[in-house]
Protein backbone atom coordinates (compact mmCIF):
# COMPACT_ATOMS: atom_id res chain seq x y z
CA UNK A 1 0.00 0.00 0.00
CA UNK A 2 0.73 3.25 -0.63
CA UNK A 3 2.27 5.51 2.01
CA UNK A 4 0.66 8.61 2.87
CA UNK A 5 2.90 10.99 4.48
CA UNK A 6 0.64 13.96 5.28
CA UNK A 7 -0.62 10.73 7.58
CA UNK A 8 2.42 10.23 9.36
CA UNK A 9 4.11 12.60 12.38
CA UNK A 10 7.90 12.14 12.55
CA UNK A 11 8.43 11.82 16.67
CA UNK A 12 11.95 12.77 17.95
CA UNK A 13 12.65 12.69 21.38
CA UNK A 14 16.10 15.07 22.20
CA UNK A 15 18.05 15.74 24.86
CA UNK A 16 21.17 18.19 23.56
CA UNK A 17 21.05 16.74 20.48
CA UNK A 18 22.13 19.75 18.10
CA UNK A 19 24.97 18.42 16.39
CA UNK A 20 22.58 15.87 14.86
CA UNK A 21 18.84 16.82 14.72
CA UNK A 22 19.47 19.58 12.02
CA UNK A 23 20.92 16.97 9.53
CA UNK A 24 17.87 14.43 10.73
CA UNK A 25 14.73 16.93 10.38
CA UNK A 26 16.34 18.15 6.88
CA UNK A 27 16.60 14.32 5.34
CA UNK A 28 12.93 13.78 6.77
CA UNK A 29 11.87 17.06 5.19
CA UNK A 30 13.80 15.98 1.63
CA UNK A 31 11.63 12.37 2.06
CA UNK A 32 8.56 14.26 1.57
CA UNK A 33 7.35 14.10 5.67
CA UNK A 34 6.31 17.85 6.61
CA UNK A 35 4.88 16.59 10.38
CA UNK A 36 7.59 16.38 12.58
CA UNK A 37 7.45 16.46 16.28
CA UNK A 38 10.84 17.23 18.35
CA UNK A 39 10.30 16.33 22.13
CA UNK A 40 12.79 17.95 24.33
CA UNK A 41 13.81 17.46 27.23
CA UNK A 42 14.94 20.93 28.23
CA UNK A 43 18.18 20.76 26.20
CA UNK A 44 21.40 23.04 27.15
CA UNK A 45 22.24 23.40 24.21
CA UNK A 46 20.87 24.84 20.63
CA UNK A 47 18.99 21.47 19.75
CA UNK A 48 15.49 23.73 20.35
CA UNK A 49 16.26 26.32 18.11
CA UNK A 50 17.68 24.61 15.17
CA UNK A 51 14.69 22.36 15.51
CA UNK A 52 12.64 25.26 14.97
CA UNK A 53 14.45 27.25 12.71
CA UNK A 54 13.81 24.06 10.50
CA UNK A 55 10.22 24.10 10.58
CA UNK A 56 9.26 20.92 13.12
CA UNK A 57 7.31 21.33 16.15
CA UNK A 58 8.61 21.89 19.32
CA UNK A 59 7.48 21.03 22.76
CA UNK A 60 9.39 20.63 25.90
CA UNK A 61 8.80 18.18 28.17
CA UNK A 62 6.76 18.94 31.59
CA UNK A 63 8.60 16.10 33.56
CA UNK A 64 12.02 14.42 33.39
CA UNK A 65 13.19 11.25 31.64
CA UNK A 66 12.71 10.11 28.18
CA UNK A 67 9.47 7.74 29.28
CA UNK A 68 7.93 10.80 30.00
CA UNK A 69 8.48 12.62 26.99
CA UNK A 70 7.39 10.02 25.06
CA UNK A 71 3.99 9.32 27.19
CA UNK A 72 3.44 13.53 26.68
CA UNK A 73 3.70 13.26 22.59
CA UNK A 74 2.28 10.29 22.10
CA UNK A 75 -0.65 11.68 24.01
CA UNK A 76 -0.67 15.24 21.81
CA UNK A 77 -0.07 13.25 18.41
CA UNK A 78 -3.69 13.17 16.60
CA UNK A 79 -2.55 11.72 13.88
CA UNK A 80 -3.18 8.01 12.50
CA UNK A 81 0.56 7.01 12.28
CA UNK A 82 3.40 7.84 14.21
CA UNK A 83 7.19 6.66 13.31
CA UNK A 84 9.42 7.42 16.49
CA UNK A 85 13.17 7.83 16.55
CA UNK A 86 16.13 9.04 18.91
CA UNK A 87 17.64 12.42 17.62
CA UNK A 88 21.05 11.43 18.28
CA UNK A 89 21.55 10.25 14.05
CA UNK A 90 22.48 6.47 14.62
CA UNK A 91 19.04 6.15 13.03
CA UNK A 92 18.24 6.51 9.35
CA UNK A 93 15.63 8.35 7.72
CA UNK A 94 16.30 5.97 4.32
CA UNK A 95 14.43 3.04 6.72
CA UNK A 96 11.40 5.37 7.49
CA UNK A 97 9.01 3.98 4.86
CA UNK A 98 10.20 0.57 5.44
CA UNK A 99 9.14 1.19 9.04
CA UNK A 100 5.69 2.35 7.85
CA UNK A 101 4.95 0.43 5.44
CA UNK A 102 3.37 -2.74 7.85
CA UNK A 103 1.57 0.07 9.50
CA UNK A 104 -0.34 1.08 6.41
CA UNK A 105 -0.97 -2.94 5.58
CA UNK A 106 -2.60 -3.58 8.67
CA UNK A 107 -0.28 -4.41 11.27
CA UNK A 108 -0.49 -2.03 14.85
CA UNK A 109 3.49 -1.65 15.90
CA UNK A 110 6.76 -1.85 13.93
CA UNK A 111 10.28 -2.67 15.73
CA UNK A 112 13.11 -1.63 14.09
CA UNK A 113 15.77 -4.25 14.39
CA UNK A 114 19.12 -3.08 15.15
CA UNK A 115 20.64 -6.44 16.72
CA UNK A 116 22.00 -7.04 12.24
CA UNK A 117 25.80 -8.66 12.29
CA UNK A 118 25.70 -5.50 9.65
CA UNK A 119 25.77 -3.08 12.80
CA UNK A 120 27.48 -4.79 14.83
CA UNK A 121 30.43 -2.32 14.79
CA UNK A 122 28.31 0.44 16.03
CA UNK A 123 28.07 -1.64 19.69
CA UNK A 124 30.47 -2.06 22.28
CA UNK A 125 30.74 -5.62 23.54
CA UNK A 126 28.92 -5.39 26.52
CA UNK A 127 26.03 -3.28 24.92
CA UNK A 128 25.73 -5.62 22.24
CA UNK A 129 25.59 -9.08 24.14
CA UNK A 130 23.48 -7.38 26.78
CA UNK A 131 20.86 -6.35 24.30
CA UNK A 132 21.14 -10.32 23.25
CA UNK A 133 20.55 -11.51 26.80
CA UNK A 134 17.75 -8.86 27.79
CA UNK A 135 15.73 -10.08 24.57
CA UNK A 136 15.96 -14.08 25.96
CA UNK A 137 14.90 -12.48 29.24
CA UNK A 138 11.89 -10.79 27.65
CA UNK A 139 10.91 -13.99 25.29
CA UNK A 140 11.07 -16.05 28.78
CA UNK A 141 9.17 -13.41 30.95
CA UNK A 142 6.20 -12.67 27.89
CA UNK A 143 6.15 -15.53 25.51
CA UNK A 144 7.36 -13.73 22.59
CA UNK A 145 10.33 -12.82 20.74
CA UNK A 146 10.93 -9.79 19.13
CA UNK A 147 14.42 -9.23 18.57
CA UNK A 148 15.11 -5.98 19.91
CA UNK A 149 12.67 -4.58 22.46
CA UNK A 150 15.34 -1.58 23.55
CA UNK A 151 14.67 -0.44 19.94
CA UNK A 152 14.50 3.09 19.90
CA UNK A 153 13.35 3.19 16.28
CA UNK A 154 9.56 2.26 16.11
CA UNK A 155 6.30 3.03 14.38
CA UNK A 156 2.88 2.79 16.20
CA UNK A 157 -0.99 3.15 14.77
CA UNK A 158 -2.33 5.72 17.22
CA UNK A 159 -5.52 3.11 17.89
CA UNK A 160 -2.53 0.95 19.05
CA UNK A 161 -1.28 3.68 21.18
CA UNK A 162 -4.68 4.00 23.00
CA UNK A 163 -4.18 0.50 23.83
CA UNK A 164 -0.91 1.29 25.61
CA UNK A 165 -0.99 2.09 29.09
CA UNK A 166 2.10 3.87 29.34
CA UNK A 167 3.88 4.54 32.65
CA UNK A 168 7.76 4.24 32.93
CA UNK A 169 9.44 7.53 33.14
CA UNK A 170 12.91 6.50 32.41
CA UNK A 171 14.79 4.11 29.79
CA UNK A 172 12.77 1.32 30.84
CA UNK A 173 9.98 3.03 28.22
CA UNK A 174 10.69 0.44 25.46
CA UNK A 175 10.87 -2.62 27.69
CA UNK A 176 7.48 -1.24 28.81
CA UNK A 177 5.88 -0.62 25.30
CA UNK A 178 6.96 -3.79 23.73
CA UNK A 179 5.25 -5.97 27.45
CA UNK A 180 1.87 -3.49 26.56
CA UNK A 181 1.95 -4.75 22.57
CA UNK A 182 2.23 -8.25 23.98
CA UNK A 183 -0.54 -7.51 26.57
CA UNK A 184 -3.17 -6.16 24.10
CA UNK A 185 -1.96 -8.84 21.48
CA UNK A 186 -1.12 -5.87 18.98
CA UNK A 187 0.11 -7.27 15.30
CA UNK A 188 3.87 -6.67 15.66
CA UNK A 189 5.89 -6.06 12.97
CA UNK A 190 9.95 -6.62 13.04
CA UNK A 191 11.90 -4.67 10.45
CA UNK A 192 15.43 -5.12 10.18
CA UNK A 193 17.31 -1.39 10.30
CA UNK A 194 20.02 0.20 9.91
CA UNK A 195 22.38 1.37 13.10
CA UNK A 196 25.06 3.44 13.45
CA UNK A 197 28.05 5.18 15.56
CA UNK A 198 27.06 8.01 17.51
CA UNK A 199 28.55 11.10 15.52
CA UNK A 200 29.08 13.95 18.15
CA UNK A 201 26.84 12.84 21.14
CA UNK A 202 27.17 11.50 24.67
CA UNK A 203 25.02 8.97 25.28
CA UNK A 204 22.59 9.12 28.39
CA UNK A 205 22.60 5.54 28.78
CA UNK A 206 24.59 3.78 31.86
CA UNK A 207 24.60 0.28 30.31
CA UNK A 208 25.08 -1.26 33.66
CA UNK A 209 22.56 0.31 35.90
CA UNK A 210 20.12 0.59 33.19
CA UNK A 211 20.55 -2.68 32.15
CA UNK A 212 19.37 -3.74 35.57
CA UNK A 213 16.66 -1.92 36.17
CA UNK A 214 15.57 -3.28 32.80
CA UNK A 215 16.21 -6.42 33.29
CA UNK A 216 13.68 -6.26 37.05
CA UNK A 217 11.02 -3.88 34.39
CA UNK A 218 10.87 -7.32 32.12
CA UNK A 219 10.28 -9.12 35.28
CA UNK A 220 8.31 -6.57 37.02
CA UNK A 221 5.76 -6.34 34.00
CA UNK A 222 5.48 -10.16 33.57
CA UNK A 223 3.17 -10.12 36.44
CA UNK A 224 -0.06 -8.93 33.86
CA UNK A 225 1.15 -10.84 30.80
CA UNK A 226 2.85 -14.11 32.27
CA UNK A 227 1.83 -14.20 35.97
CA UNK A 228 3.20 -17.80 35.88
CA UNK A 229 6.35 -16.53 35.26
CA UNK A 230 6.54 -13.62 38.01
CA UNK A 231 4.69 -15.50 40.89
CA UNK A 232 6.36 -18.76 40.17
CA UNK A 233 10.01 -16.89 40.43
CA UNK A 234 8.89 -15.66 43.82
CA UNK A 235 7.42 -19.17 44.74
CA UNK A 236 10.49 -20.98 43.30
CA UNK A 237 13.20 -19.28 45.26
CA UNK A 238 10.63 -19.04 48.61
CA UNK A 239 10.95 -22.98 48.69
CA UNK A 240 14.86 -22.68 47.85
CA UNK A 241 15.64 -20.90 50.52
CA UNK A 242 13.19 -23.80 52.75
CA UNK A 243 14.97 -26.33 51.06
CA UNK A 244 18.31 -25.04 52.19
CA UNK A 245 17.48 -24.21 55.96
CA UNK A 246 15.36 -27.55 56.06
CA UNK A 247 19.53 -29.00 54.82
CA UNK A 248 20.77 -27.34 57.49
CA UNK A 249 18.27 -28.73 60.03
CA UNK A 250 18.08 -31.60 58.82
CA UNK A 251 22.27 -32.48 59.18
CA UNK A 252 22.41 -30.77 62.60
CA UNK A 253 19.03 -33.31 64.13
CA UNK A 254 21.68 -36.04 62.90
CA UNK A 255 23.79 -34.81 65.30
CA UNK A 256 21.33 -34.60 68.40
CA UNK A 257 21.43 -30.39 67.95
CA UNK A 258 17.65 -29.01 67.88
CA UNK A 259 16.72 -25.79 65.67
CA UNK A 260 13.46 -25.31 66.37
CA UNK A 261 13.16 -21.37 65.34
CA UNK A 262 14.80 -22.40 62.17
CA UNK A 263 12.37 -25.63 61.56
CA UNK A 264 9.34 -22.94 61.69
CA UNK A 265 11.21 -20.88 59.40
CA UNK A 266 11.78 -23.49 57.03
CA UNK A 267 7.88 -24.69 57.04
CA UNK A 268 7.21 -21.27 56.60
CA UNK A 269 9.53 -20.75 52.90
CA UNK A 270 8.42 -23.95 51.74
CA UNK A 271 4.53 -23.55 52.42
CA UNK A 272 4.48 -20.26 51.17
CA UNK A 273 6.58 -20.67 47.82
CA UNK A 274 4.25 -23.04 47.32
CA UNK A 275 1.31 -21.37 47.82
CA UNK A 276 2.68 -18.28 46.16
CA UNK A 277 3.67 -20.67 43.11
CA UNK A 278 -0.07 -22.04 42.82
CA UNK A 279 -1.35 -18.54 42.78
CA UNK A 280 0.69 -17.86 39.68
CA UNK A 281 -0.88 -21.36 38.45
CA UNK A 282 -3.84 -20.14 38.74
CA UNK A 283 -3.88 -16.54 37.64
CA UNK A 284 -1.89 -17.93 34.44
CA UNK A 285 -4.83 -20.19 33.68
CA UNK A 286 -7.65 -16.88 34.14
CA UNK A 287 -5.70 -14.88 31.91
CA UNK A 288 -5.74 -17.47 29.27
CA UNK A 289 -9.39 -17.54 30.16
CA UNK A 290 -10.07 -13.71 29.79
CA UNK A 291 -7.67 -13.73 26.36
CA UNK A 292 -9.92 -16.45 24.92
CA UNK A 293 -12.57 -14.18 25.77
CA UNK A 294 -11.83 -11.10 24.65
CA UNK A 295 -10.50 -12.80 21.61
CA UNK A 296 -14.00 -14.22 20.91
CA UNK A 297 -15.75 -10.50 21.73
CA UNK A 298 -13.31 -9.42 19.08
CA UNK A 299 -14.37 -12.29 16.34
CA UNK A 300 -17.89 -11.55 17.26
CA UNK A 301 -17.23 -7.64 16.13
CA UNK A 302 -15.68 -8.16 13.56
CA UNK A 303 -18.27 -11.05 11.94
CA UNK A 304 -20.87 -8.00 12.76
CA UNK A 305 -19.07 -5.35 11.06
CA UNK A 306 -18.20 -7.31 7.67
CA UNK A 307 -21.94 -7.45 8.01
Amino acid sequence: MLIDRDQVVILIPTLNEAPTIGDLIQEFKARGFSHILVMDGNSRDDTVRIARSLGADVMVQTRKGKGNAIIEALNAIDRPYILMLDGDGTYSPEDAEAMLEPLFNGDDHVIGNRLLEKNRSAFSRLNYHGNLWLNKIFKVAHGVFLSDILSGYRGFTRESVSQMHLTEEGFEIETEIAAEAVRSDLKVKVVPISYGVRPGTVTKLDPLHDGIKIATTIWRLARMNNPLFYFGLIGVILMIAGFITGLYVLADWFRQIEHLPLTVLTVLFISVGFQVFMFGVISDMILAYHRDVIHEIQRISNNKKER
